[in-house]
């Protein structure tokens, strides 16, 4: 009985360990001009600011501000991130004052085109901030947690970083899978001419090579009765594997098709 329990634990735990929960940070700051080392006398910064684990594993860069003459000031930040700004806000030195917000989706640069959501657990906003010709430089950490509970904070200011504000809210109503895309795809493998038949409404088709680059791209104009046989004509791509990719209202499905 002992084993059987943890057998079961393991599998809990395992589960939650591998939750994916979607959702959405919002995070925002203001960094001050400092009163001195500044650059000349506006101020100007190198900026950058990232997502990534609490132990550390770079997520994904949201800010990265630097010039052809300060791309060596932001050394934390250029470590972790090994310089990529996939989806960045992007610019040279800065003397922007104003408050600053990013936003989130739980994913990483990583799988797809948009990126892989990443696995629930303990992340932090870190920002890197450098001026006075990189005589001084402040990072800072915010810890959050993602997952199925909200977290909205609100840390408290320092000299560097002020009016900051910390809120992930998770997406939890998922639809049912009854009102998603149903369809079967036949003949599969084809020639170049495959018929769609849907089981529900469909807004929009398409299909991808392997690459991830969209080769049939159609928006349905019409509400698709049940029951109707669609044909789309692929005999201008080359044969292989491709997947496509059915959306209406409630989100998408997908089926592997083969191009001969």
């Amino acid at each position: 009985m002992k084993k059987q329990h943890f057998i079961i634990l393991t599998l809990l735990l395992g589960f939650a360990i591998q939750a994916q929960t979607a959702g959405a940070l919002t995070f925002t700051f203001t960094n001050p001009m400092h009163s001195t080392g500044n650059y000349e006398t506006n101020g100007r910064y190198a900026l950058a600011v990232w997502i990534e684990t609490q132990s550390g594993t770079f997520i994904k860069t949201k800010i990265r501000y630097w010039g052809t003459k300060t791309n060596d000031h932001l050394g934390t930040w250029k470590t972790k991130a090994t310089s990529n700004t996939t989806d960045a806000v992007t610019g040279s030195t800065s003397t922007n004052f104003a408050a600053k917000t990013i936003t989130w989706d739980g994913k990483n640069v990583s799988g797809t085109v948009n990126g892989t959501l990443v696995a629930d657990g303990a992340y932090r906003v870190c920002i890197q901030e450098c001026w006075g010709h990189a005589t001084a430089t402040v990072t800072r950490y915010f810890n959050f947690t993602k997952g199925p509970t909200a977290d909205v904070q609100t840390p408290a200011a320092d000299a560097n970083f002020t009016n900051i504000s910390l809120n992930w809210q998770p997406t939890l109503d998922t639809p049912s899978t009854e009102n998603l895309p149903q369809f079967t795809v036949f003949p599969n493998p084809s020639k170049g001419i495959f018929t769609i038949n849907t089981k529900n409404d469909i807004k929009t088709i398409r299909v991808f090579n392997i690459n991830g680059a969209v080769v049939y791209d159609e928006t349905i104009t019409e509400p698709a009765a049940i029951e109707l046989n669609k044909t789309i004509d692929l005999s201008n791509v080359a044969p292989g594997a491709y997947i496509m990719e059915l959306s209406n209202q409630y989100g998408t499905q997908t089926e592997k098709i083969m191009k001969e």
